[in-house]
């Protein structure tokens, strides 16, 4: 994983040097939009509702529409002058009991990773934590925005979980009116209740949608279902060999600048060249032999 953020954790005279990575991932299934007849990318152009022109990225603002649907316009200099933080520090406000936590409120998950130095805090604020049983609420800076989150201990990480403000849950504009219940039949459902009961374990769930997709799709491309665009990244449903890619890609790069062909095309010149070398310590050894005798020859004058 990557590090999407560092900072550090304060509680009190206490500082924890961290990192911050996020803790999930999105694998539902996204389809593109595509020409029927060939399919071709369907591509969406930028124009104005007013003048039906298009308009280039240079020439677009941020708006903001007001209820009665009017339009004001807001300029670089305009955001500028919005409150913003770029502080990199994740700060406890209080612990609170974690049952006081509605999970609704909860948006997104970050895993957090003590840097070297703050090993020690972070694992004292960890114990802390699990011990109390309760969660830090926090405030931190975000893309230069503040929002209020809470810390919590999953599987001895330390998690920083983003909330959404109060005002962003919505109040239910509906009433359930069951009408009389009788005492029969809160019994059986409180045996249905017992009946099902156990613990949760996520593995037991799969996301039987995306592997149908899969199964769909696969199903397809080998009974040879498949658009063939200009933008295909791919040319055929084979498995390329890289190494035997990348062979090929050398190759053709010193075909196309002259160069010999490669050598494992060319056994027949190869052999020669072994056995010149074969040759070269035989000549030496007979220079070394001649040497001799004219030493033997002088000794013996």
């Amino acid at each position: 994983m990557r590090a999407i953020w560092k900072g550090a954790v304060s509680f009190g005279l206490v500082s924890v040097p961290v990192k911050l990575y996020s803790a999930t991932e999105s694998h539902d299934v996204s389809f593109r939009q595509v020409h029927a007849k060939d399919g071709g990318r369907i591509k969406y152009q930028r124009v104005c509702s007013i003048d039906g022109e298009e308009v280039a990225y240079a020439d677009i603002a941020k708006g903001y529409e007001t209820e009665d649907g009017e339009m004001v316009i807001l300029t670089d200099d305009d955001m500028a002058e919005l409150p913003s933080t770029s502080s990199r520090e994740i700060s406890v406000e209080k612990f609170v009991p974690s049952e006081q936590i509605d999970p609704m409120l909860f948006e997104k998950s970050y895993y957090l990773e003590p840097e070297k130095t703050g090993a020690k805090p972070y694992a004292l604020l960890r114990q802390a934590l699990l011990d109390a049983d309760r969660m830090a609420v926090v405030t931190v800076a975000l893309r230069q925005r503040t929002t209020v989150g809470v810390l919590r201990v999953k599987d001895d990480v330390i998690v920083l979980q983003t909330m959404m403000w109060p005002d962003e849950i919505r109040t239910p504009d509906f009433n359930v009116d069951a009408g009389d219940v009788k005492p029969q039949e809160v019994k059986m459902a409180n045996m249905l209740v017992e009946t099902l009961a156990g613990d949760f374990d996520p593995a037991e769930f799969e996301d039987d949608y995306a592997e149908a997709v899969e199964a769909l799709v696969k199903t397809k491309i080998e009974g040879g279902e498949v658009k063939r665009t200009e933008t295909s990244t791919k040319t055929s449903g084979e498995v390329v060999d890289l190494l035997a890619a990348l062979q090929r890609s050398v190759d053709a790069a010193k075909t196309a600048r002259g160069e010999d062909e490669p050598e494992e095309k060319k056994p027949a010149k190869k052999a020669p060249a072994k056995k010149a070398a074969k040759k070269a310590p035989a000549k030496k050894a007979a220079a070394k032999k001649s040497t001799t005798k004219k030493t033997a020859a002088k000794k013996a004058s």
